[in-house]
C-alpha cells in the first residue's frame, strides 16, 4: 500500500504529476468537529491510480491538486457518502464537485442491507476495516502510522466497489437512478446554521425550566461557548448540556458552589467560572417582566394536525410507495422519502406531468411511481 502524506508544498507538484491523466480518482475528507470547536476540513485522502496521497490542509492549500480532477467533469470523483464532504470542500475549499459516483447511494439503490463502507468490503472483498480511529482527533499533528493506514482505507478500495456497483447498477436498469442521484448531490453548497434560533431550545431538559432559569442556561451556554472557542475544544468536550441545566436549576452564586455541582469540571470551574457566576447574579435581579422564558413552537413539526382528507391522502399514496419498495427490494425512503409524499398529499397534482413541480420529487421516482401515484389520487381524490 502507497501511502503519501503531502504536507509541504515542494511535495504538490508530486501529486499533480501522479494524478494527471487519470480518468478516475477516489476522494474522502476527514473534519475535526468531534474533538475541536470548529470541524474545519483536516485531511483529504485521494487515491489516484495505485498511490493515495493524504493531503494536509492545515499545512498547505490542496486546491491546486483537486480542483483539476473534482471540478473536471471527465474524470470520474469516487466517493461514499459524500454528503457531508460536498458541503465541506465547497466551504472550506470552494470547490464544486462534478462527476461523481458515491458508492453508498448506489449501494442503497440496489437495495443493499448494509450500505456503510467496512459493511460492504467486508461483504464483497473480505476487507474488515479496523474502527480504532473512527473518533481519532483528525487535527492532530503529527498523524500517526495507523491514523494514515486508517485515512487511506476510506478510498483504497472504492474503485473495485464501484466497479462492481455499476454492474449491478446497469443489471437491475437503475444507472440512470444514480446517475440522477449523483448530479443532485453534485448541486449540495454549504449553509450556514440559522443563528437567530434561541439556544436553549436545542438542549434536552430544557423545556421544563422556569423563565429565571431559562436565562440562566443561555448565560451558561454563552460561557462554554466562549471557552470552547479559544481552547479549540468541542462543547461538549467543555461542558455537556446535562451539567449546563443543573447549573441553570441549581443558579450557583460562588465559584465553589459551581465547582460542586454533579459533572462539573473542579477545574474548570475554579479558573474560568467567575464570568458565569457574575452573569447568574446579575440574573437573580431580573425582574419577571425581563426574562425570556423556553421558546413555545407549536407542537411536532410545526404543521398542526393535517386535515382528515390530507391524512387520508398520505396513508394511500405512502401504500403505493410500500408496495413498491418491497417489489423492488429497496428501503421505502430511498424509493420515496415521506417528506415528498406529503407534499403531494397537500397539494396534489393532477397529471404525470405535474409531478415534475413536487419539491424533492426525482424524474426516476416519477418514472417508477408516477401513474400509479396519479390514479391513486384520482381514484380517491
Amino acid at each position: 500500500m502507497d501511502i503519501r502524506l503531502i504536507d509541504r508544498d515542494d511535495d504538490l507538484d508530486e501529486a499533480r504529476e501522479l494524478t494527471a491523466g487519470l480518468p478516475s480518482v477516489a476522494l474522502d475528507c476527514e473534519a475535526a468537529g468531534f474533538h475541536r470547536y470548529s470541524d474545519r476540513l483536516s485531511l483529504v485522502q485521494l487515491t489516484a491510480g495505485p498511490v493515495t496521497f493524504l493531503l494536509d490542509p492545515l499545512s498547505l492549500d490542496p486546491r491546486e491538486v483537486l480542483r483539476p480532477l473534482v471540478e473536471n467533469p471527465e474524470i470520474e470523483v469516487l466517493m461514499h457518502g459524500a454528503d457531508f464532504d460536498v458541503r465541506l470542500l465547497d466551504r472550506d475549499l470552494d470547490l464544486r464537485l462534478t462527476g461523481l459516483f458515491d458508492t453508498q447511494i448506489a449501494a442503497s439503490l440496489l437495495g443493499e442491507s448494509g450500505i456503510g463502507l467496512s459493511a460492504l468490503l467486508d461483504r464483497y472483498f473480505g476487507v474488515k476495516l479496523t474502527k480504532k480511529y473512527q473518533r481519532a482527533d483528525w487535527a492532530e499533528r503529527p498523524l500517526s502510522d495507523g491514523m494514515k493506514e486508517y485515512a487511506a482505507h476510506d478510498t483504497l478500495h472504492l474503485a473495485g466497489l464501484a466497479d462492481l456497483m455499476k454492474e449491478r447498477l446497469e443489471t437491475s436498469g437503475r444507472m440512470a437512478w444514480a446517475e440522477e442521484e449523483f448530479r443532485e448531490l453534485e448541486k449540495l453548497r454549504w449553509t450556514p446554521a440559522e443563528s437567530d434560533e434561541d439556544p436553549v431550545a436545542r438542549v434536552k431538559g430544557a423545556k421544563d425550566l422556569s423563565p429565571r432559569e431559562s436565562e440562566r442556561l443561555r448565560a451558561a451556554l454563552r460561557w462554554r461557548d466562549a471557552i470552547a472557542k479559544d481552547r479549540d475544544k468541542a462543547l461538549f468536550r467543555v461542558a455537556g448540556d446535562p451539567v449546563l441545566v443543573e447549573v441553570a436549576r441549581q443558579g450557583p452564586t460562588s465559584v465553589a458552589q459551581l465547582a460542586d455541582i454533579q459533572g462539573m469540571n473542579g477545574g474548570l470551574a475554579r479558573g474560568e467560572g467567575e464570568p458565569l457566576v457574575e452573569e447568574i447574579t446579575r440574573i437573580a435581579d431580573l425582574p419577571e417582566s425581563g426574562l425570556t422564558p423556553f421558546p413555545r413552537g407549536p407542537r411536532g413539526n410545526g404543521r398542526g394536525r393535517p386535515l382528515p382528507e390530507v391524512e387520508e391522502r398520505f396513508q394511500r399514496l405512502k401504500a403505493v410507495r410500500n408496495k413498491h419498495a418491497e417489489e423492488l427490494g429497496i428501503d421505502r425512503g430511498t424509493l420515496l422519502p415521506n417528506a415528498v409524499i406529503q407534499a403531494m398529499a397537500d397539494e396534489p397534482p393532477e397529471s404525470v406531468e405535474a409531478l415534475a413541480s413536487v419539491p424533492g420529487l426525482r424524474r426516476w421516482q416519477a418514472g417508477v411511481l408516477g401513474d400509479e401515484l396519479i390514479e391513486t389520487l384520482r381514484r380517491h381524490g
